[in-house]
C-alpha cells in the first residue's frame, strides 16, 4: 500500500492542567502511540481549534472537580481547576457531538459521570470510612470488572490489580452509565456508557501500567475505535 493511500493515524486528543500534569500526560501519549495513535494534548481554555479533527478523547487526571458541578459539598483537602473543568465539558459536549470515543481516566471518569447529570463523592474516607486508604501508581489494589460489560470484554479478565491516586469517587451513576467495576468496598472503580460507542471511565491509571497487557488494552481499544471514526470521517 502506498503512502498516499495508507490510513491517516486516529488523533486522539488527551486533557491536562495548564502547565502541569506533565507526567499523566507523557505516559498516556506513549500508551497511545505504542498501537499507532497520534495524541494531542490540550490544556485549558477551550478553543475549537483543539477540538478540530479529534478521533477520540481521552480526559485525564488531575485536579479534584468542583462540587459546585454536581450539587455536592467541597471536602477541606480539595484542590479545584475551574479553567480545566469547563474545558473538559465543553470537550465532551463535542465528543457526544460528533460521535467520538471517550476515555475518562481518574479524575476523568469522574468528569464523564458528572457531565452526564451524576454526582460524587468529595473524599473517600467520609463516604467509606472502612476502606482501606490506598495512594501509589503501583499495583496494588484488588477490582473485580462486571460480567458481561464492555470493559471485561477489553480487558480479558473480571479481575484485575491496579494502581490508586483518587480521594474522590462516583457516587450517583449519570445518565446511560452503568457500573463495569467496583473495588472490594463497594467503591466504583469503572463505569461505561451502555450505547454502541467506546466510552470507558476509569478510576485508576492505566497509563502507568503500560508494561501490562491487560491494561494496555484500554488504550488499543481506544485506538482501534479512534481509528474506526477516522476512516469513516475521511
Amino acid at each position: 500500500m502506498s503512502a498516499a493511500s495508507s490510513p491517516r493515524r486516529p488523533v486522539v486528543g488527551v486533557t491536562k492542567g495548564r502547565g502541569r500534569g506533565w507526567a499523566l500526560w507523557a505516559f498516556a501519549a506513549l500508551s497511545l502511540r505504542l498501537h499507532g495513535a497520534r495524541p494531542r494534548r490540550i490544556e485549558p481554555p477551550f478553543s475549537p481549534e483543539a477540538a478540530r479533527g479529534l478521533d477520540a478523547l481521552i480526559v485525564g487526571g488531575g485536579d479534584d472537580i468542583g462540587a459546585t458541578l454536581y450539587g455536592g459539598e467541597p471536602a477541606p483537602d480539595m484542590r479545584i481547576d475551574p479553567e480545566r473543568d469547563a474545558l473538559e465539558l465543553r470537550l465532551l459536549e463535542e465528543a457526544w457531538r460528533r460521535h467520538l470515543p471517550v476515555l475518562g481516566i481518574c479524575r476523568g471518569a469522574q468528569m464523564l459521570n458528572v457531565f452526564l447529570g451524576g454526582t460524587l463523592h468529595a473524599d473517600i474516607a467520609q463516604a467509606y470510612p472502612h476502606a482501606r486508604r490506598l495512594r501509589t501508581p503501583l499495583p496494588r489494589k484488588h477490582v473485580r470488572l462486571a460480567p458481561g460489560t464492555r470493559l471485561a470484554r477489553i480487558i480479558g479478565d473480571e479481575a484485575i490489580v491496579v494502581n490508586a491516586l483518587h480521594h474522590q469517587s462516583i457516587d450517583r451513576l449519570g445518565q446511560g452509565l452503568r457500573v463495569a467495576a467496583r473495588d472490594e468496598y463497594g467503591i466504583v472503580q469503572a463505569v461505561e456508557h451502555r450505547g454502541r460507542l467506546l466510552r470507558i471511565g476509569v478510576q485508576w491509571h492505566p497509563e502507568f501500567l503500560f508494561y501490562a497487557r491487560k491494561h494496555r488494552r484500554l488504550f488499543a481499544a481506544l485506538t482501534d475505535a479512534a481509528r474506526a471514526h477516522a476512516a469513516t470521517a475521511a
